[in-house]
């Protein structure tokens, strides 16, 4: 693999100083704005990081399985740019991101599912994206348990946590749209692939009106995230501290 192919795009490491910032600002607690707006720009670029992250980690399973095209499509440079519409993709995801606090499934990779090897390799394709976001909370939970940082930068860090897990636990949910479908679909029947394709534009949005409007679901849904969170070293109080910071409108 040329080394060109997979570095990083300029966009993808502004993304990083924007959540740099945002740590930074967090800094200085004793002001409640720079609190806020750090932890608001530290959230939210680096859940648009975890967006470039969750797609590169299909990519990239995807070319080492045979499929060389998503190199030149551009989805090994980690520009956000390249994950299919920027506002259905990224804008929406992130505004129910801001107002709902469930971390809809954003952007996407188109793969030519003909040239993978086999049956094994279009599951671990599907399964690299949700298994990022789940690298990524542990390593942000254990951030936090390891090197206990102030109070407002340890909030903000364990919230996005959560919000890995939570996209984790979403994602892996074997419906229509989702990677957790994707991974089984392959071992499916021509007819029930058939009636996934044309459930996959519409059901993860069926999804998440689900989960605004039964509490039971939404309950049962968070309940399994929690467990997840705590075996990945979070702390519950924390992360719920940096949702209230966040959505410090409510």
């Amino acid at each position: 693999m040329k080394r060109s192919a997979v570095r990083p795009s300029p966009l993808f490491l502004s993304l990083l100083a924007v959540t740099v910032a945002g740590a930074v600002l967090t800094l200085f607690d004793e002001s409640r704005v720079a609190l806020i707006g750090g932890t608001v720009l530290f959230v939210l670029g680096g859940w648009a990081v975890s967006l470039c992250l969750h797609e590169f980690g299909h990519a990239i399973v995807a070319y080492r399985g045979g499929d060389h095209a998503v190199r030149a499509k551009g989805y090994l440079t980690l520009d956000i740019r390249r994950y299919t519409d920027p506002v259905l993709s990224i804008v929406l995801p992130l505004v129910l991101l801001a107002f709902g606090g469930i971390p809809l499934p954003g952007g996407a990779v188109w793969i030519n599912h003909h040239a993978l090897r086999d049956r094994r390799v279009e599951s671990m394709v599907s399964l690299a994206g949700p298994l990022s976001n789940l690298l990524l909370g542990f390593l942000l939970a254990m951030s936090v348990a390891l090197f206990s940082p102030p109070l407002g930068l340890a909030a903000a860090l364990s919230y996005l946590a959560m919000l890995q897990v939570l996209a984790f636990v979403l994602n892996i949910l074997p419906i229509p749209g989702l990677d957790g479908w994707g991974a089984i679909e392959p071992y499916m029947s021509y007819s029930v692939r058939q009636f996934g394709a044309k459930a996959r534009q519409w059901a993860p949005f069926v999804l998440f009106a689900v989960l605004i409007g039964f509490p039971t679901v939404a309950r049962l849904f968070f309940d399994a995230s929690y467990a997840v969170f705590g075996l990945v070293g979070g702390e519950d109080w924390l992360a719920g501290r940096g949702q209230r910071t966040f959505m410090f409108w409510r």
